[in-house]
């Protein structure tokens, strides 16, 4: 596919993005039509909004602006950073199985944020807050943690690092159990933050999410060429020239930190980093010029998307985000399976 027609696509992909998004801030318990929710969003711009005389229930812009909006906007940057750190692992270590929770670092997070539910505080600091504190220093405490098992005389193996971290993520798993059975009555907090939410998302936490995630992904897209090159194996990325030490110590770091952010605020949502970029992959190639930036797009389209079933699937009930997503990889990770043995044959 040429550069002309993958920009075209891009931007109707975008264009997606965004209708989808004005239908979803629309559906819920409040029966609020497209119309409404762009007539509101105008009507919050400082100079626009002087302008549109139509009137508007106060009720719809709480709704809108504090509930529905931040929890959108949430999932879409979300759904961004587990997106491309799935396809920038999967061009590291040269593993299509590769995905954002490889390494560990959801695992970290879990525990963190275990012990932050279990945890016992006075009553007033008990908050999300609380406990997205914890998981972010259980998830960056865990990369620290498999950096350092992989890493043998200042070089870090591809190998070492997986095997580490899946060995990490096992042991961290068994005390997250131990936990559980010592404290019945915050196992279905544990389990529900595990299994992935934005029904706490505030436009506090996205002036922290957003900002990491786009500037880690602009950081990654900056060294798209050598994790091309990283592609034709490690060697041979050194004979042309990258520096592979240093490309992997900037990448893993910065990769960990949108990880342990976003999973801080989200809980572990898992498949998107695995899927978005196979689906790109297959559509545009596995240049990281597009593979990047569509995957970051695919990724805010799929989770929104996601997200939108999980809260509305089942009124007034939730769906945990993440339990869709699986619901929607797995048929897609066997068909692969399928594949690849059928290719062996």
């Amino acid at each position: 596919m040429r550069f002309r027609k993958k920009k075209i696509v891009f931007f109707t992909l975008l264009m997606v993005y965004i209708m989808l998004a004005i239908v979803a801030t629309a559906m819920g318990a409040a029966s609020i039509t497209p119309k409404e929710v762009i007539v509101v969003i105008l009507k919050s711009l400082p100079i626009v909004g002087k302008h549109i005389s139509r009137d508007i229930p106060n009720t719809y812009f709480s709704i809108i602006l504090k509930v529905r909006m931040p929890r959108i906007i949430m999932a879409s940057f979300v759904g961004m950073g587990l997106a491309v750190v799935g396809a920038t692992f999967q061009s590291l270590f040269r593993n299509p199985m590769a995905d954002p929770h490889i390494l560990g670092i959801s695992s970290g997070a879990a525990l963190g944020a275990t012990i932050g539910i279990v945890f016992k505080v006075p009553s007033a600091l008990i908050s999300s807050s609380f406990v997205t504190v914890f998981a972010f220093m259980g998830a960056m405490l865990t990369t620290i943690f498999v950096y350092y098992i992989a890493q043998v005389k200042g070089r870090v193996s591809v190998v070492n690092l997986l095997l580490a971290g899946s060995a990490v993520s096992f042991l961290l798993s068994a005390l997250i159990s131990i936990i559980m059975v010592f404290n019945h009555n915050d196992v279905n907090k544990i389990v529900f933050w595990m299994m992935g939410s934005f029904n706490a998302s505030s436009w506090n936490h996205i002036m922290i999410v957003a900002p990491v995630v786009v500037i880690g992904t602009s950081i990654i897209y900056i060294f798209h060429r050598d994790l091309n090159l990283m592609l034709i194996g490690q060697e041979n990325a050194m004979s042309l020239g990258v520096e592979t030490e240093r490309l992997k110590h900037i990448i893993i770091v910065t990769s960990s930190v949108m990880i342990a952010v976003c999973v801080s605020f989200s809980g572990i949502i898992g498949f998107v980093g695995f899927l978005v970029p196979h689906m790109v992959r297959l559509i545009f190639g596995p240049s990281n010029k597009y593979l990047i930036p569509f995957s970051a797009l695919g990724g805010a389209l799929f989770l929104l998307l996601a997200d939108t079933v999980a809260r509305t699937i089942v009124p007034p009930a939730e769906l945990p985000v993440g339990a869709v997503t699986a619901l929607i990889g797995t048929p897609y990770f066997i068909y692969l399976l399928i594949k690849m043995k059928e290719r062996d044959v």
